[in-house]
């Protein structure tokens, strides 16, 4: 075989639940409308790991390869692509570098397509868009659930490691734990690059750049996450990208106001931590949260809004009538209104002694990467709503069990009924009612939680080294300051009840002028995901009418 992998199956890689489609003869046509066929040699790279790949690449004729290389320059993974395939992922679309090396395999043609022109074919062509977006999407969730992209290297017991993993879940970047207290591959690392205590945890990007005990900051920027900056001006600061941000996002924009959409980690909000979402509208098949939060934002970017995360709010300043929001960072936004839709912050377990292992063995989200995390361990659930039921259903696909602790006497008082079914008829899961967490044990990690009956007093040890808790959630308004009108739980009170006397006030207006507050954050708000959409899309309307008079009540 000519070219730089001679021991490369001469077979290509088969079609994965359409990972892979070929292009038949008319899309590539339509496709060179956009870009320019080139000839490339065998070995010739057409996009290296950990660099802004330029185009996007249709194979004409011959074939490429591609590449996801460790540090000590192994492959991971290769698969081979021949006429009528099409390479990259959904970073592509997102400014990030590639995580893979693309090369040549022989002699042949590609067809090379600029990125802001595969921008313009994705969001606005239905039929050739929607093909190259599913086949996007499908290939970053395989690539999250093989391992791939990013090298974290750092103990799972450490808490700074916890955070980048939890940032990179929920940005859905491809990675993987090279667990310092289980990977022989973390030691070998560890000496090959001179590491000490202080220099970890390290990020590895693309098997080559070494980030040491990397803020998110600086991860997002390796990564080309948060790196468009906003105007300082905007007709509308939208802060919280769950449900409810990314629907007033998306219906803002495209109606013409200049948006900025900021989020503290990243789009998807409590949302993108479901593994998969089954009584959506429009989806009977069901549908990952981070894959629909992935959707929602390329749309609202379509229209023009800015999206700005990670990016920590953390001051409103309303004096003179002018909205000014602070963040963590320094930059400050001046917008003509604002939508609060900063949503919840989740409740943590009482139990004796969890808070040892809060940062290291107990989890508030359950996707592919906590199950690829915990393996067939036993792991813990607990809460009786949907999240947990979701969280039970999904888990156990891979955990040995799947132990469910509920408060309550019976699953039907807030779980949907499709979801006791699928949990009181897996042979893997086992519900403990009227039950709570009250002690967790362990050494260095989690090793037990003792689950009480709360009827009979009755107490069960439960092996574990996964807790996950899902008992609702905190409304997230510390960062508005004292001057804006809550309930007594701390949500925002909108409308007639928010305090403002005028008769003007919009319905989710809150008792700052030009201040909107949708989606869980808001008090009276359902606690559903279809009315956080339904509130982040009405919305836009008030905002309307609001900027209308002037940008005043009065």
């Amino acid at each position: 075989m000519s070219g730089p992998h001679p021991d490369v199956s001469e077979e290509e890689t088969p079609d994965a639940f359409g990972a892979y489609p070929r292009l038949t003869g008319p899309q590539l046509q339509a496709l060179s409308e956009h870009g320019v066929r080139e000839h490339v040699s065998a070995g010739q790279v057409l996009a290296r790991a950990g660099e802004p790949p330029g185009s996007f690449f249709a194979v004409v004729e011959g074939r490429v390869i591609v590449d996801d290389v460790a540090l000590d320059g192994e492959d991971v993974r290769a698969e081979v692509h021949g006429p009528g395939r099409f390479v990259g992922d959904i970073g592509l679309l997102e400014g990030q570098p590639s995580f893979a090396t693309i090369t040549a395999l022989e002699d042949g043609t590609v067809l090379a397509v600029p990125i802001p022109a595969l921008d313009r074919i994705v969001t606005s062509d239905p039929v050739l868009g929607d093909l190259i977006l599913r086949a996007y999407l499908i290939r970053r969730s395989m690539a999250i659930g093989s391992g791939a992209g990013l090298r974290i290297v750092g103990s799972r017991f450490s808490p700074e490691t916890r955070r980048l993993l939890d940032f990179a879940a929920l940005n859905r970047i491809p990675h993987r734990l090279v667990d310092l207290d289980a990977d022989q591959t973390a030691e070998i690392i560890v000496q090959r690059l001179r590491l000490d205590i202080a220099d970890l945890p390290v990020v590895i990007v693309a098997g080559s750049r070494i980030l040491r005990n990397p803020s998110i900051v600086e991860v997002s920027k390796a990564l080309g996450i948060g790196t468009t900056r906003p105007r300082p001006t905007c007709d509308l600061l939208i802060v919280g990208a769950g449900p409810a941000g990314l629907a007033a996002a998306v219906y803002a924009a495209s109606d013409g106001l200049s948006v900025v959409l900021s989020d503290a980690i990243a789009t998807g909000g409590q949302a993108a931590r479901s593994a998969r979402i089954e009584n959506y509208l429009g989806f009977p098949a069901g549908i990952s949260g981070a894959e629909l939060a992935e959707l929602a934002r390329l749309q609202a970017v379509k229209f023009g809004a800015t999206v700005f995360a990670p990016a920590d709010a953390r001051g409103l300043d309303s004096a003179g009538g002018a909205l000014t929001i602070r963040f963590s960072d320094g930059t400050t936004i001046s917008p003509r209104a604002v939508v609060v839709s900063s949503g919840m912050e989740y409740r943590r377990l009482g139990a004796k002694n969890l808070d040892r292992f809060e940062y290291t063995s107990v989890y508030y989200a359950a996707t592919i990467n906590e199950a690829r995390e915990c393996g067939t361990d036993p792991v813990v659930v607990v809460g009786g709503g949907n999240s947990a039921g979701q969280a039970a259903v999904f888990l156990a696909r891979s955990a040995s069990r799947v132990h469910l602790v509920v408060r309550g006497a019976d699953l039907r008082h807030d779980m949907s009924r499709y979801l006791v079914v699928q949990v009181e008829d897996h042979p893997r899961i086992t519900v403990h009612l009227q039950s709570e967490v009250v002690e967790a044990a362990g050494g260095n990690r989690l090793e037990a939680v003792t689950v009480e009956n709360r009827r009979s007093g009755a107490r069960e040890e439960l092996a574990t080294a996964h807790l996950f808790v899902f008992i609702g959630a905190i409304p997230a308004t510390a960062w508005l300051g004292p001057d804006i009108d809550r309930d007594e739980r701390g949500f925002l009170l909108t409308g007639a009840r928010s305090g403002a006397i005028d008769s003007r006030t919009q319905r989710f207006e809150t008792s700052v002028s030009g201040v909107f507050a949708v989606g869980d954050v808001r008090s009276g708000s359902v606690k559903r995901m279809s009315a956080a959409v339904g509130e982040g899309a009405s919305v836009v309307k008030m905002v309307h009418d609001y900027l209308a008079t002037g940008g005043s009540r009065h």
